[in-house]
Parts: structure tokens; C-alpha cells; sequence
């Protein structure tokens, strides 16, 4: 009897390890699926926050370029501030110096010429539309600009006074005023010094529009119409950045 009994209890709890060895299989490979699954969302939420700084990025780099292309712009007007700006030829300067540098400047001019230099009255409205642009307050400058023309339509001034209300108008970002103020200035001043540079400015104003087939036929223009001028070389580096 003993033994029956002995034999009785090694068959039942052989019986009741049975179902766990049946199972430790199918339990483990759950473990695994779980851990498989655990680590596909930690790849897709790490996918997830790699794009959203990619796309910050982006956004970074696109303010950025804007930035260097403001940049880029205020360069040149302080470049050409540098070089006394070419206003002064025809007596447009900024302020009472520069009011009587372009007003001697426009004394020589007139002296070869039968064309009558601007009046003072002339200068002045000028150089204060001209101030204001070159502190930053374009709404002033457009404004003074536009009446300039209004009221000194055939003044030696009105060329470079259209030209500068076409660049207020640009870096104010009205891109569709500029272009305008840049194709009056070519229509009505075709042979003005300023035309290089309303030329190159229309192209960066059809550039800026994505306009980018008639911006690349402004731009060639101006480095065949003016070779060897810094108007061209600034053409040129500006054609290199059109998307094919």
C-alpha cells in the first residue's frame, strides 16, 4: 500500500508539471513578440522626433536665408554709401553735406551741359526721402519718394528718386510695387545710370516672386546689356541660385 501510495503521488505531480512545460513555449514566444513590438514604437517614435527637428531645421535654415538675402541687400547699400553713392553725381545726397556735395556735383554737371542742376528746394525733398530710407522707415520713404515725383516729374533727380522708390518698395517686401517702380524707371529713364541696377533689381524681385524663367532672362540681360559691372558679377552669382 505503501508503495501504491508513493507511486500515486509521482503521477499526479508529474501530471501537474505537464501543462507548464506545454506552455513555457508559447509563453516565451510572446515574450518576444512583445519585446519585438516594444522596440518597432520606440523606432517609430524615435522616427517621429528625427523628423519633427528635421522640419525645425528646415524652418531655421529657410529663416536664415532670408535673412542673409536682407543681408545681402543691405550690403549693397552700404556699399554704394561707401563709394559716396552715385547720387551724389547728379546732387542727390543725404543730408546738408551731402545736399552741398550734390549740389556741387550737379554745378560741374550742369556745366557741360545745357541742363539746369536741381534746386535746393529739390534737395532737400530728396535727401529727407533719402534719409528715411537709409534709417529704415520705408513707409517715410516710399511716401517721400512718391511725392518727389509728384511734384519735380522733370528734375535731374527723378531718375535716381524712382530708382530708390523701387528699392524701398523691395525691402519692404512689395515685391509688385518694386517691380513696377523698377520697369518705370527702364521705360521712362531708359540711358539713366540707374538702369544697371533697376535691371538687376527687377530680377531679384521676379526672383523673390519664384518668377524664375522671367527672372533668369532679367538677369542674363544684365550681364550681357552691362558686362564688367558690378550690376553683371551681382547678376551672375543671383542666376547661379535659380532652381534648374
Amino acid at each position: 500500500m505503501r508503495v501504491l501510495l508513493v507511486a500515486l503521488i509521482v503521477l499526479v505531480a508529474g501530471c501537474a508539471d505537464e501543462p507548464e512545460k506545454t506552455l513555457q513555449p508559447q509563453v516565451s514566444d510572446l515574450d518576444a513578440r512583445v519585446a519585438r513590438l516594444e522596440r518597432s514604437v520606440s523606432n517609430q517614435v524615435s522616427m517621429a522626433q528625427q523628423l519633427d527637428d528635421i522640419q525645425a531645421t528646415l524652418r531655421e535654415m529657410r529663416g536664415r536665408l532670408d535673412d542673409l538675402e536682407h543681408s545681402e541687400e543691405s550690403l549693397a547699400k552700404k556699399q554704394r554709401d561707401l563709394y559716396g553713392d552715385l547720387d551724389k553725381r547728379l546732387g542727390g545726397g543725404a543730408g546738408a553735406a551731402g545736399a552741398a556735395a550734390g549740389a556741387a556735383a550737379a554745378g560741374a554737371a550742369a556745366a557741360g551741359t545745357a541742363d539746369a542742376g536741381p534746386s535746393s528746394t529739390e534737395q532737400a525733398v530728396y535727401a529727407q526721402a533719402f534719409d528715411a530710407l537709409k534709417a529704415g522707415s520705408y513707409s517715410v520713404a516710399i511716401t517721400g519718394f512718391k511725392d518727389f515725383l509728384g511734384t519735380y516729374p522733370q528734375s535731374t533727380l527723378a531718375d535716381s528718386a524712382q530708382y530708390w522708390l523701387g528699392e524701398a518698395y523691395y525691402v519692404n517686401r512689395d515685391y509688385d510695387s518694386a517691380g513696377g517702380a523698377f520697369r518705370a524707371l527702364l521705360k521712362k529713364w531708359p540711358d539713366s545710370r540707374k538702369a544697371p541696377d533697376a535691371l538687376l533689381k527687377l530680377g531679384y524681385t521676379q526672383f523673390q516672386q519664384k518668377q524664375y524663367p522671367a527672372a533668369k532672362t532679367t538677369l542674363t540681360e544684365v550681364t550681357k546689356k552691362y558686362p564688367g559691372t558690378d550690376s553683371a558679377r551681382l547678376a551672375a552669382d543671383r542666376l547661379k541660385r535659380i532652381p534648374e
